[in-house]
């Protein structure tokens, strides 16, 4: 007997706040086979729905079957979502390399579209994926009237109210903000990484960058030409016969 989901309250974030802004570039774009009239429009779904799961997908990545069945109407853009979800590139990159909590964080941000409300909801949807595995928790999320509400049958999911009307800089995109490997894994694949280098760049302005043929350019050049001329020989003055040497006019008879 699998234990119910425990109860947790909602916390005030931006997708629970009425949308009263103005729409315009800065608003997310929406993907739905009801809008979809071409083959182009269908590839266009399907690039958003691996990106908002996978952020990016491989060839390797790619679910050719699943696609087919979404081009020719077979599922639904839900049912391509949980394809999706309970893939092997899912399960290898969020839920083999993270702890149950940080898989929840994963789900939540990519199936919803928002951040966790707190840890009693972490705590709660961990819960169920101990009981009832990866499927538990993809089932309960796309089938849970948040998802419904929001996205339905036929949109792909993506990150809700991510700018805000006033704000200077909005909520970071959630791939950014939860990177795809723990801490813990991230320590042990090597990065990130500190590279020192030697020599600092300095940041030159457009107006001071030397333009084509400016003599600057070729400094460096002439430089390692590394050409020696031949030293002047050095005669002693005792030597110079001064009668001889030096030029004078003769008169005529």
């Amino acid at each position: 007997m699998s234990l119910p989901l425990l109860n947790y309250s909602p916390s005030s974030q931006n997708q629970r706040v009425a949308d009263i802004d103005v729409g315009g570039d800065r608003q997310p774009r929406i993907f739905s086979t009801d809008d979809v009239y071409s083959g182009t429009g269908m590839d266009a779904l399907i690039e958003a729905a691996y990106r908002q799961m996978f952020f990016h997908a491989f060839k390797c990545d790619r679910q050719i079957f699943l696609e087919s069945q979404l081009r020719n109407g077979q599922i639904t853009v839900r049912d391509f979502i949980r394809g999706l979800a309970l893939s092997p590139t899912f399960y290898n990159s969020f839920f083999a390399k993270n702890s149950n909590y940080k898989f929840v964080e994963h789900c939540v941000q990519k199936i919803l579209g928002r951040e966790v409300y707190n840890e009693r909801e972490k705590i709660a949807w961990s819960i169920v994926v101990a009981n009832k595995g990866i499927q538990g928790i993809v089932d309960a999320l796309l089938d849970s009237e948040e998802y419904l509400t929001n996205f339905g049958y036929n949109t792909v999911p993506y990150q809700r109210r991510r700018v805000l009307p006033g704000k200077g800089e909005g909520d970071l995109p959630i791939h950014i903000s939860n990177p795809r490997y723990d801490a813990y894994h991230r320590n042990q694949l090597g990065f990130p990484q500190i590279i020192w280098q030697s020599q600092v760049k300095r940041f030159v302005p457009q107006d001071k960058q030397a333009t084509a043929g400016n003599p600057s350019l070729f400094l460096s050049m002439a430089r390692n030409i590394g050409a020696t001329g031949a030293a002047p020989a050095r005669v002693s003055i005792g030597d110079i016969n001064i009668a001889t040497a030096v030029p004078y006019r003769k008169l005529s008879s």
